[in-house]
């Protein structure tokens, strides 16, 4: 069927649109260049509904309200900010660790003014970016120096590129992890220059494994913690002190791949106990590498402690100019750091440890509140309740260990996954997304990392 010509002309034209009265904001907000763009791209659309349809869009009387639903759309951030209801604390695809107000504030004025990230004010010469931030890793883990990257994945090729290239590392076979994206730990030895020497069983590796692999080659005795899964039941794990104690024996240095690396002990709170990098450094370990966004509670970044002469070879390699922290990262990591000064207040000024050390009951009690809210909002098509649920720390911390909350949970009356499907791409077309997890048929909102109450509220209504 052919299309009336006559609705192609009732198409305006551009020049005549930028004229009207109604586009001036859309100009002074957008930019011409934007406005022509989307206005082109508008009248395509329209011609080719006029093709398929035979008529006119339905926004063909208001084109500066389409317009303007447009631009604000080409205009919305990728990162997006989100409720995090998933149950995951530090949620990798959710940028992990939220940011002290602190580290907040430093990242902001490392960006709005200059400052001294490789200038030393008292000799009024270049100075080391990672200087600063050296001193108060040491005071805070006992090491002699350290070494900042951009997470802990350029920390650990880094690490064994400047110690080990060429030469032999030997690793337990029950380490050789592969973490999240592929992160694999024989793949990093590979680029490194390393040839990675496997020893001992997946379930039980011996200290004698090391003693007999270790030869004239070998330039590193590593451990890599497990922190994204476990082996349970019949095992056996060589501890990093006897390890040093054959690598003092050997002249070896001992390096360990620690991944979340908590600077505190957990078990205080009640949570499940995390080898710390003062503890290893305590031990004698040569090198402990760990991120910054994890049980840190800081920005994405790679931190190595450890022997002053390794970190020196580890920051004159190459590749640390290639893997280096820019200035924002290391400003919200020193802010961060300096919380662990006072740790008397760190509960309550670490979002990360503050969300892992929620009480149950006061996750309950907020569950409560919002019950009545969400069942007449969704009661007609869900059966909405307050549930029990278990919360997980996430980004391969902890991984078999559990955190008691509660959630609210829809049940479709219906039983159809398609109406909840519906629900769930409801909830992430909120101004402030909503992101839950489904399981068992239902729909869980997990509310330990909901603090925000009456934004969350305000963000349902129409």
């Amino acid at each position: 069927m052919t299309p009336d010509r006559n609705l192609y002309s009732q198409l305006p034209a551009i020049d005549k649109l930028l004229r009207d009265a109604s586009f001036s904001d859309l100009l002074r907000n957008f930019g011409h260049m934007q406005v022509v763009s989307t206005l082109r791209e508008m009248l395509e659309t329209a011609r080719e509904y006029i093709r398929t349809q035979q008529q006119l869009p339905t926004w063909n009387g208001n084109w500066a309200a389409q317009a303007q639903v447009q631009l604000e759309s080409h205009q919305r951030s990728a990162l997006q900010p989100v409720f995090n209801l998933t149950g995951t604390v530090l949620h990798t695809n959710l940028g992990r660790a939220l940011q002290a107000e602190a580290a907040i504030e430093a990242v902001t004025n490392a960006m709005r003014f200059p400052v001294t990230l490789e200038y030393d004010l008292h000799g009024a010469e270049r100075g080391h970016r990672d200087k600063a931030l050296a001193g108060l890793l040491c005071e805070l883990t006992g090491a002699e120096d350290a070494c900042i990257v951009n997470n802990n994945a350029a920390a650990v090729l880094l690490m064994l590129a400047a110690c080990a290239s060429g030469e032999e590392v030997v690793v337990s076979r029950g380490e050789l992890v592969e973490i999240g994206g592929a992160f694999r730990i024989p793949d990093v030895m590979r680029q490194a220059g390393c040839k990675l020497v496997e020893v001992g069983t997946t379930n039980r590796t011996h200290l004698k494994d090391y003693r007999q692999a270790a030869g004239e080659n070998t330039a590193l005795l590593m451990k890599v913690h497990t922190s994204n899964y476990q082996v349970a039941g019949f095992t056996k794990a060589v501890t990093e002190a006897e390890l040093v104690e054959l690598g003092n024996e050997l002249n070896i240095p001992v390096v360990t791949d620690l991944g979340s690396g908590s600077l505190v002990d957990l078990t205080q709170w009640g949570l499940p106990e995390e080898p710390m990098p003062q503890q290893l450094i305590a031990a004698g370990v040569s090198l402990v590498s760990f991120s910054g966004d994890k049980l840190l509670g800081g920005p994405q970044a790679g931190i190595i402690v450890g022997k002053k002469d390794l970190i020196a070879r580890i920051q004159s390699h190459p590749l640390k100019r290639a893997l280096r922290a820019d200035k924002m990262t290391l400003a919200a990591l020193e802010a961060t750091l300096r919380l662990y000064q006072h740790p008397e207040t760190l509960v309550e000024r670490l979002p990360t440890l503050r969300l892992l050390t929620r009480d149950a009951n006061e996750i309950t009690e907020l569950a409560q509140r919002l019950l009545p809210e969400f069942q007449s909002q969704y009661g007609e098509q869900f059966t909405v309740c307050v549930e029990p649920c278990l919360s997980q720390i996430g980004s391969g911390s902890l991984p078999v260990d559990r955190l008691p909350s509660s959630a609210l949970t829809f049940s479709p009356k219906d039983g159809r996954g398609s109406t909840l499907g519906a629900l769930t791409q409801s909830l992430r077309e909120l101004p402030k997304p909503i992101i839950g997890r489904i399981s068992d048929g239902r729909l869980w909102l997990d509310l330990r990392c909901l603090e925000d109450e009456t934004g969350f509220m305000e963000n349902l209504k129409p």
